[in-house]
């Protein structure tokens, strides 16, 4: 084993060895296990670099890749200039994108990351520099496996970048150093395991071989799932068995599969079709019907139906209620009580927890329709723009699912319902700038711009003045806008 000694210039190891690197001329990945540890570590080595005037305009560019640029634009501009970057989820496609580029055209020299980083990305990495071998999990904190040391280890001399390359992890202590190196250098990876027996997934696959015709009777049920690695690694044909009846009956009362009267065949109804297809769980979906039976003969808003799918498996992880806000959140509750579409679990059910998870992430949807910005949403959930993307695109499609379901259910009206809070989260937007929204190149901060100087459906559009309008929106997009209420000003504004 060899131990890397590193410059005493710098107290923190990884500063030193991220200019060991500079100073070599090469580049590196630095491996840490919180996105706020990323930035940090970012920071403390760019904050001892001059800043390069060739990369102002790639800093510019992650600076303004919002149309209010938050604390974290600002943070990664910063680092950009100095040729350093951070990379996790809660950066935004176009940033990530960035970051990827600049450092495989060499532009950029070291990159702060979350394990994310260590799969499917090849990046021309000399030296991979692991800070964190632990990692906060429902135990607390704890050794990460051996598997994913391999993966991050793995991204330090790719072949076609390097002839080697360098790993090298952290130890605090000699003893610290003993362990890594038993556990890591010299140990196993874990064997993999089927992930199929969980029981989202069997739901998916159960239903989705019915639905497309490739299985029907027990028999074939059995016989497929008989062939699976599953099967290979526990060699527990009975278990099986015993799971895939449980699947089926959760399929059959959901009304998603039909059965013959021997119960040897099985057929998917018409909603369990469109479930399949849908790729959503079908405990999703059968949520998402009972929430929309009951919201058929009661009071509804918008928060009825982003409480819901905050509520859904596919939203998770969801935002985390900490115990000093449980007060006010119970508070909060109380107001939208009569809207939610589930029971609320009693206080010291198991799931109370997960249901405040939930409803506040309902909340952050509802600051976000509002029209609060990414900053306000960072500052008061601690959700970063990348992740708030992630979840905007996770509850269109689960809305757009609830809207399909409102059609093989005969709810024409919760449909209309949904369709309007499905473009509300989409752009953030309050209800009354829907009509903006039908114009190419308006968003939510154009749209308001527009109804706040009285310009609010597309009828005040095409009697605006063109000047007015270019003081609004800029010369190209006045024109753009013009052209199109000309050609659809008599369209309806369908959907909304």
């Amino acid at each position: 084993m060899q131990t890397k000694k590193v410059s005493a210039s710098y107290p923190e190891p990884v500063v030193s060895l991220a200019f060991d690197t500079l100073q070599m001329n090469k580049q590196a990945l630095v491996f840490v296990n919180t996105k706020r540890s990323a930035e940090r570590t970012a920071e403390e080595i760019a904050k001892n670099i001059k800043d390069n005037e060739d990369l102002l305009k790639i800093a510019l560019t992650a600076k303004t890749s919002l149309s209010n640029p938050t604390k974290q634009c600002e943070r990664l501009s910063y680092c950009l200039r100095k040729g350093i970057a951070f990379h996790h989820a809660g950066l935004t496609q176009g940033q990530k994108t960035l970051v990827e580029d600049n450092f495989r055209n060499g532009t950029i020299k070291i990159i702060c990351c979350t394990p994310t980083l260590a799969y499917g990305l090849d990046l021309p990495a000399f030296r991979v520099i692991i800070k964190d071998l632990k990692r906060f999990g429902r135990r607390g904190l704890a050794w990460i496996p051996v598997l994913d040391y391999l993966q991050q280890a793995g991204r330090a001399g790719r072949p076609k970048y390097d002839s080697h390359g360098e790993a090298i992890a952290i130890a605090n202590t000699d003893s610290e150093k003993e362990n890594i190196y038993e556990k890591y250098v010299k140990g196993e990876p874990e064997e993999i395991q089927s992930k199929l027996a969980v029981e989202p997934a069997l739901r998916m696959y159960v239903l989705s071989l019915i639905a497309t015709g490739m299985v029907s009777s027990r028999k074939e049920i059995y016989s497929f799932f008989d062939r699976t690695f599953w099967a290979h690694q526990y060699q527990d044909s009975d278990r099986l068995a015993e799971v895939i009846e449980k699947i089926l009956l959760m399929l059959s009362e959901w009304e998603f599969l039909r059965a013959d009267e021997e119960e040897e065949v099985f057929n998917a109804t018409p909603i369990g079709r469109r479930v399949s297809e849908l790729c959503i769980d079908p405990y999703t979906a059968y949520f998402i019907v009972e929430c929309l039976r009951r919201a058929a003969s009661k009071k509804i808003e918008v928060f009825s139906f982003l409480h819901m799918i905050s509520s859904t498996l596919e939203m998770r992880p969801l935002v985390k209620a900490k115990t000093r806000e449980i007060e006010l959140l119970q508070q909060e509750l109380a107001k939208y009580h009569e809207l939610l579409l589930m029971d609320e679990p009693p206080m010291y059910d198991a799931e109370y927890d997960y249901f405040l998870d939930s409803f506040k992430t309902a909340l952050m949807f509802r600051e976000w329709v509002d029209e609060n910005s990414e900053e306000y949403l960072l500052e008061n959930f601690n959700v970063r723009p990348g992740e708030l993307q992630v979840k905007i695109d996770m509850a269109d499609w689960l809305m757009y699912a609830a809207q399909e379901m409102c059609t093989l259910l005969h709810f024409p009206y919760l449909k209309r319902e949904i369709s309007k809070a499905r473009f509300r989260v989409k752009y953030g937007v309050k209800e009354e700038l829907l009509p903006l929204l039908r114009l190419k190149h308006i968003g939510r901060v154009r749209a308001r711009k527009m109804y706040s100087n009285r310009i609010k459906d597309l009828g005040d559009v095409k009697k605006a003045d063109i000047i007015m309008l270019s003081q609004l929106l800029g010369r190209s997009i006045a024109a753009s806008v013009k052209k199109q209420v000309g050609q659809e000003s008599e369209k309806t504004l369908e959907g909304f």
